[in-house]
């Protein structure tokens, strides 16, 4: 079977000339990143913010959620939000948490029911406390940082500590920006955001830890080669996969965005999103971090009897 070629001649692009501009481009990003959700915040979610979530259906066919929400907003609950998911029948009605304890949340779901009546079947109610939400936000960061140690680790122990290096950087880059979009956004932060994070975390390490090979791979033949043309000649040997990769992805994420509703709105955004940056990431973070944090090229073996020419550095 012959081979999927998606660029027939390997390119000669100069990525590595670029990576001073990616670096600033980087930077200002994170910090803009890093100010927005210290400034502004993320517009957490039932699912940290605490509150109530009511899963019904509509008995007479698709449900009017501008009737049902012109008929919520008068009863005095603060901020309700309605939405389709599934079929057009479904909906799912949150309410923000009422002051008091559980015998109000239960008050504000019987007024509710009340208001609607019986042209909608209840299937779910879920209260969500602020102590629930609060250890959500400290377990979802603590999974954050242990997959980012953990995704360091382990290209460490693969490559060399220069690799781990580059790689725990580009994917805390890609962490924090898309923490940066949600802030900037406004967009409702939840546990399927959250996903989405570790997600693009771990689409973004496949990327690199590709690159990283070839750049591996390149050294054992090339030991003499200016190190800055054999991050370029890696990064063009893999730009073909890189390019399939990101085609394929985009078009299931583009989907679940169109198609998957407002529930899977956050997810296929975020996702999105790491595919452009993680992609971004790989090639004018990791790699060129190598050029800084130089691995030592006596600690790669050959993998070949012999050395390739490389007085050139080219094969």
């Amino acid at each position: 079977m012959r081979p999927l070629i998606i660029i027939r001649r390997i390119p000669n692009i100069n990525f590595m000339g670029l990576r001073k501009a990616g670096f600033v481009l980087s930077l200002i990003l994170t910090i803009g990143s890093l100010g927005l959700f210290f400034t502004r915040g993320l517009n957490y979610g039932i699912d940290f913010s605490g509150g109530t979530i009511i899963e019904a259906r509509s008995i007479s066919g698709p449900a009017d959620l501008a009737a049902m929400r012109a008929a919520l907003d008068g009863l005095g609950l603060g901020d309700v939000s309605l939405q389709n998911f599934g079929s057009p029948d479904d909906v799912l009605i949150r309410l923000q948490r009422q002051p008091g304890g559980d015998k109000e949340q239960e008050q504000a779901v019987e007024l509710v029911k009340q208001k609607l009546g019986s042209s909608v079947e209840y299937r779910r109610t879920e209260v969500v406390g602020p102590t629930v939400g609060a250890e959500l936000i400290k377990a979802g960061t603590e999974a954050t940082v242990l997959a980012l140690l953990a995704i360091a680790i382990y290209v460490w122990f693969r490559f060399e500590w220069p690799f781990g290096v580059g790689a725990m950087l580009s994917t805390l880059h890609d962490t924090i920006t898309t923490i940066g979009l949600f802030s900037l956004l406004q967009i409702e932060f939840n546990l399927t955001t959250l996903a989405a994070i570790l997600t693009i975390a771990g689409y973004s390490i496949n990327d690199t830890v590709v690159i990283y090979d070839r750049v591996r791979e390149t050294m054992r033949r090339y030991k003499s080669m200016d190190f800055t043309e054999l991050i370029n000649k890696s990064l063009n040997e893999t730009l073909s996969r890189t390019i399939l990769t990101v085609s394929t992805t985009t078009l299931a994420v583009l989907s679940l965005l169109i198609f998957g509703g407002e529930v899977l709105r956050g997810f296929s955004i975020a996702m999105l999103w790491g595919i452009v940056v993680g992609t971004y990431s790989s090639l004018f973070i990791a790699a060129p971090m190598l050029y800084y944090i130089r691995p030592k090229r006596g600690a790669i073996k050959s993998a070949d009897a012999g050395e390739a020419p490389a007085a050139s550095g080219k094969p």
